[in-house]
């Protein structure tokens, strides 16, 4: 391994850690709050703002997990840095919960069709990246499977 090889493992181990202390905050955070809700009966899941707050909290942690998840693939070589599906696919969680969370009664029209705008072209991006990662499987499994003369 070079030497910013070993530099890049390292920086991935931190981060995992610290991704992991807010994935354990959170958790903490959302059972306790999730508790507290059911022992004084507020936890109506027809009260719109008590299902907001609880799913917004939930999207948070498994954003986390699927940020460490992706972080990890890093450290066992699977993946590099950057992974673009995997940021396209959060970015996607993120905007979910955001709509999840959004009170569209006290929200502005352009800010609802800007998201959905942000949605649409994400949701296409990801459709490309993921056919041209289909034609790349392709055309190297036709490569490798071809006999040589």
């Amino acid at each position: 391994m070079s030497l910013y090889e070993r530099f890049e493992e390292v920086v991935v181990v931190v981060l995992t850690g610290l991704i992991g202390l807010v994935i354990v905050a959170a958790m903490v955070n959302l059972c306790f709050r999730v508790v507290l809700l059911v022992i004084f009966g507020l936890l109506d899941p027809a009260e719109h703002s008590v299902f907001q707050a609880v799913f917004g909290m939930i999207f948070t942690v498994l954003i986390a997990l699927e940020f460490n998840h992706s972080i990890l693939s890093v450290l066992h070589r699977q993946e590099s840095i950057i992974q673009l599906r995997t940021v396209i696919l959060i970015a996607l969680l993120a905007l979910a919960r955001k709509f999840i969370i959004l009170d569209a009664s006290k929200t502005e029209p352009l800010t609802i069709i800007g998201l959905a705008a942000a949605v649409l072209a994400l949701g296409a991006v990801h459709w490309l990246v993921r056919d041209q990662d289909r034609k790349d499987t392709q055309l190297t499994a036709e490569n490798t499977s071809q006999p040589r003369e």
